[in-house]
């Protein structure tokens, strides 16, 4: 009997576009002789729709249509399955469509991959791919992201956060960043992947302007060193806190300051003509050129960070080289990567139905862990409490 997995895309974030066309990968990447797949999109306003038609994705360029030849549904727990029913339920006929073994999200950015879609999957005790809800979160929040990393020895740069309080007054801000970071600075939202909303500062007039840009998508906005001398460099991890390795590594090429929204997911498709790939569009460089020394320090820092969040599945690791202290610093870690990162598991013989294949065996894992656990004992703590009042009276 197949395994019956079902593919969680789209949500209320500004990473909504990509995470499509990630997941459209996916899905014709997954074994349908060991799989039935099951999408599950989910709209800009969080309603969840399944249907044939999902799964290609010229038909998502009018979303209303698409919408019309598919079903609302919603998600209802069944044990340690969850069933997939129409909503709102018809007067006649079957309500239950079909029934998930294990959840697979491909989502990017905020609202979806922080956590808050992992935290509706254990609430329904439904098995899932990818990272539980407390590495999910660290990994969204770039600030908390540098803390955890920082305290395990993970070299990141200095960095200054600013909320929209601070926002108020924005002259203090810039007094803070010229006396303690001085230019070029980095301005970032704290909690936004894909590059959206982040700039690079020159001057006090540019300074202003990405606090502006980075203000319009979030309330709390990092701004760290821009380095001058900039390689950046990607590597991704496979595996759990236990045991994981790294892929091969990258080096995408970028413009002057950094890789921008548009060489991520953009660049192939104006160089072919045709409909963008995600991250596997992007112009790189695989392998990175690199020393032998240098890739394997890159790897290994990989891993240290994937383990000290306490990662699942498959993230892929940014970072970058100074090449004026020729230092490596980490960036971020991506939990969902934009097309999984497969293209840099390909070179080390891992084709992409391999890696989802390894992915879901790794929910499975964590499944079982999870059985074994306590969550609950008997007590007698509410055989005698009385907390006054009538029935029905008011307090």
């Amino acid at each position: 009997m197949k395994i019956r997995i079902g593919v969680l895309f789209g949500g209320k974030s500004t990473e909504h576009d990509i995470s499509i066309i990630s997941a459209v990968q996916a899905m014709q990447a997954i074994d349908r002789e060991k799989y039935e797949v099951i999408p599950l999109y989910i709209t800009k306003d969080n309603c969840f729709y399944t249907g044939e038609a999902l799964f290609a994705i010229e038909n998502f360029t009018d979303v209303p249509a698409l919408l019309k030849k598919c079903t609302r549904v919603i998600l209802v727990g069944e044990g340690e399955s969850a069933g997939v029913y129409r909503f709102p339920p018809r007067a006649f006929g079957k309500a239950k469509i079909a029934d998930l073994d294990v959840a697979f999200p491909i989502v990017h950015g905020t609202n979806v991959e922080d956590g808050v879609l992992s935290g509706f999957l254990e609430m329904l005790n439904l098995p899932y791919v990818g990272c539980d809800v407390t590495a999910s979160a660290l990994g969204m929040d770039k600030y908390a992201m540098k803390a955890v990393f920082r305290d395990n020895g993970i070299p990141v740069l200095d960095c200054k956060l600013f909320t929209t309080a601070d926002y108020a007054a924005p002259e203090h801000i810039i007094e803070t960043v010229e006396g303690e970071i001085a230019y070029p600075v980095i301005v970032k939202p704290v909690n936004l992947g894909s590059s959206i909303g982040i700039s690079v500062a020159h001057d006090r007039a540019g300074l202003k302007r990405a606090l502006d840009t980075a203000f319009s998508f979030a309330e709390v906005v990092l701004c760290e060193r821009a380095i001058t001398s900039l390689r950046e460099i990607n590597c991704s991890v496979l595996g759990d806190r236990f045991e994981a390795e790294a892929s091969e590594c990258e080096e995408p090429v970028k413009g002057d300051d950094f890789l921008t929204f548009e060489e991520k997911y953009m660049s192939g498709a104006k160089k072919t003509g045709g409909p963008s790939k995600g991250m596997a569009s992007v112009r790189r460089e695989i392998p990175a050129n690199l020393t032998p020394a240098r890739r394997e320090e890159i790897r290994a820092l990989a891993v240290k960070a994937f383990k000290a969040l306490g990662c699942c599945g498959v993230a892929r690791i940014d970072f970058m080289i100074d090449g004026e202290e020729d230092k490596v610093y980490l960036n971020e870690i991506n939990t969902i990567p934009g097309s999984l990162a497969f293209y840099l598991w390909e070179p080390l013989g891992v084709k992409y139905p391999q890696l989802i294949d390894r992915m879901i065996a790794l929910a499975w894992k964590r499944q079982r862990a999870r059985r074994g656990r306590t969550y609950s004992f008997e007590s007698s703590v509410l055989s005698g409490v009385k907390l006054g009042g009538a029935k029905g009276k008011k307090m």
